[in-house]
């Protein structure tokens, strides 16, 4: 299953195979050069921050760089910052010795030094307690840490690796983030893009996750229809590859009713039958290019409407940039404001330019 490093695929440091490569980058160029960066840093110590929306592979996509690393063959070991409750964290990332608090009936070594001759991931560090974040810089800083109780040293001997779910510079700019341990850890830093941003990458995604369900639920289902791979590639995918991943999920134990064919655009579109070419082929990408820019034309408009076409709160409904907003508005023949009204009262239908034909 493809995850990117929850807990349900990644039970306990003993994480399932990585996917092949053409299935964690795609084919898309974002991610291609992406990769070819990541080669160049795999084999160094230097601390990599990855940052994303949640459901875009950043867990993954840590894992994918600890196999290629020198340190692969060591420990692999995840921290939950956000998961694990404060008081216990520290405990939890440095151990403690026996008689260091009350219930330390035993000497425990901690994640940090479980890590040793691997690699430590650090989930979700922007949710770090400020007092950890002093004594994770002080490590970071100087290599060496001591369990709680214990005054001997000992060494960080593992590579670390840190994910973000957004963009760590807000919890900076806020106060909530050190900025000394920012630019400790932001050597090397990763922007996952979202899967709405890489819809060509779709196909191979959908067909692993397939493969892996079927496999996992032992069901023989046919393979994933042409034109729903089409509804995949222009739905929106706010929960990114975690959405897609529980989409084909209910297709492969319910089957075709489960697929996101619930939109009334979705269906306007391809409910007719498809060009053929003159050749007798079907264009895949073409069909797909002229669905997501009617269905973009249709939800920019329906934005632009719902804020009384106030183009910059569209833009923040919207979740893009205003330039980026108004660039849209005129490629979807879009007026750029408000239509005036008919002498009836009545709002002027708003029709677009011609796209072009297939």
């Amino acid at each position: 299953m493809l995850r990117n490093g929850s807990s349900a695929a990644l039970p306990g440091n003993s994480p399932s195979p990585l996917p092949p490569d053409e299935v964690i980058f795609g084919c898309s160029p974002e991610m291609q050069r992406l990769r070819k960066r990541l080669e160049k840093v795999c084999a160094t110590d230097i601390p990599v921050l990855i940052q994303g929306l949640p459901g875009t592979g950043k867990g993954l996509l840590a894992r994918w760089i600890h196999s290629r690393s020198p340190w692969r063959n060591g420990p692999w070991v995840k921290v939950s910052c956000a998961a694990i409750p404060s008081l216990l964290l520290e405990s939890e990332l440095f151990g403690y010795q026996k008689g260091a608090f009350t219930g330390a009936y035993a000497a425990k070594p901690g994640r940090v030094e479980m890590a040793h001759g691997g690699t430590l991931l650090l989930d979700e560090i922007a949710d770090l307690d400020p007092v950890l974040q002093a004594k994770l810089l002080q490590v970071l800083q100087d290599g060496r840490f001591s369990r709680l109780g214990d005054e001997e040293e000992r060494r960080l001997e593992a590579r670390v690796l840190c994910t973000c779910n957004g963009r760590i510079e807000d919890a900076v700019q806020s106060g909530h983030f050190r900025r000394d341990l920012f630019y400790r850890i932001n050597v090397f830093r990763v922007d996952l893009l979202p899967l709405s941003d890489r819809r060509e990458d779709i196909p191979v995604l959908a067909a692993y996750i397939f493969k892996q369900f079927s496999l996992r639920f032992q069901r023989e289902v046919p393979p994933i229809p042409p034109r729903m791979l089409e509804l995949l590639q222009c739905r929106e995918w706010k929960g990114n590859i975690r959405e897609l991943e529980n989409r084909i999920a209910a297709y492969v134990l319910l089957g075709a009713e489960e697929m996101p064919e619930d939109s009334a655009s979705f269906r306007r579109h391809f409910a007719g039958p498809m060009k053929i070419q003159v050749d007798g082929t079907i264009s895949l990408k073409r069909i797909t290019e002229k669905a997501c820019r009617e269905l973009g034309r249709e939800v920019i408009l329906r934005a632009l409407q719902a804020n009384r076409w106030n183009r910059r709160r569209a833009a923040e409904e919207l979740k893009i940039s205003y330039r980026a907003l108004l660039y849209k508005i005129r490629e979807a023949g879009l007026p750029p404001k408000r239509p005036r009204r008919n002498d009836n009262g009545s709002a002027p239908a708003v029709s677009p330019k011609p796209l072009p034909a297939d």
